[in-house]
């Protein structure tokens, strides 16, 4: 009967449930329970295997680019860091409030890292995440744009509800690159949130992007409801070859 039990479990899907039924009549826990007890376990082993089947399914899916975590975080490092506001955001309320995470700093400062670790944590959340290169990015969208396939890759991106834009203006925009970021950040305002990290100053945004019009368009769909974390100081591999050699 147990075995029978065990097999319903796992057609109906229920893999958390089973492997917990298994384990109580193996080790025979079951007869030191009560019932409610033992439903009590089952239910939290089956939320339990969903939450980290859909976990591991989101980290996936992200593709980030380092696994980063942000209990990993050192805020030893003197590079302008606000421990605080790393605190507030790996609450993950800045995605409910549909809000953007700018950051930026020199090459080395440890944005990569951090972005992914952001991203990390909006997972853990169970918020649909994706980790972008802006070259590539928009490389693909080019392509796209010439099979006809440009429209189902934006609905695809506007479907996540944290995308992080890393590298952005490492390379100059092309005018389709700026209209495809443009078309991207138009659906995503006010509804989804953005990270973007760049080596450029926001102060230079405007000439990177080119266009005047649209880089307009494009700053002020991610500025104005932004947290900015802006970087210092030298580069995170030197801090740790310096803090091994003393």
């Amino acid at each position: 009967m147990d075995r029978q039990t065990i097999q319903k479990l796992e057609k109906m899907k229920l893999h958390g449930m089973a492997r917990a039924f298994r384990n109580t009549m193996e080790t025979g826990m079951a007869e030191k329970m009560t019932p409610d007890e033992m439903v009590a376990l089952l239910v939290d082993a089956e939320w339990d295997d969903r939450h980290n089947r859909r976990l591991a399914k989101l980290l996936k899916n992200a593709g980030f680019r380092y696994p980063a975590t942000f209990d990993q975080i050192d805020f030893s490092l003197n590079r302008n860091l606000d421990k605080n506001l790393m605190i507030r955001l790996s609450g993950c309320q800045w995605i409910a409030k549909h809000k953007n995470i700018i950051l930026t700093g020199h090459s080395g400062t440890g944005k990569s890292w951090l972005s992914s670790a952001l991203g990390h944590q909006a997972c853990l959340y169970g918020h649909s995440t994706g980790y972008f290169l802006c070259s590539k990015l928009f490389n693909q969208l080019k392509l796209a744009r010439i099979d006809g396939s440009y429209l189902k890759e934006i609905e695809r991106l506007q479907k996540l509800e944290v995308i992080i834009f890393d590298d952005f203006g490492l390379e100059s925009f092309e005018t389709k690159s700026r209209l495809a970021f443009l078309d991207i950040l138009e659906d995503r305002h006010g509804r989804k949130s953005t990270v973007i990290v760049s080596q450029i100053p926001v102060s230079k945004w405007h000439e990177i992007i080119g266009d005047a019009t649209i880089a307009d368009a494009i700053c002020d769909r991610i500025i104005h409801s932004a947290h900015r974390i802006e970087l210092k100081g030298e580069s995170v591999r030197k801090l740790y070859s310096k803090k091994e050699e003393s």
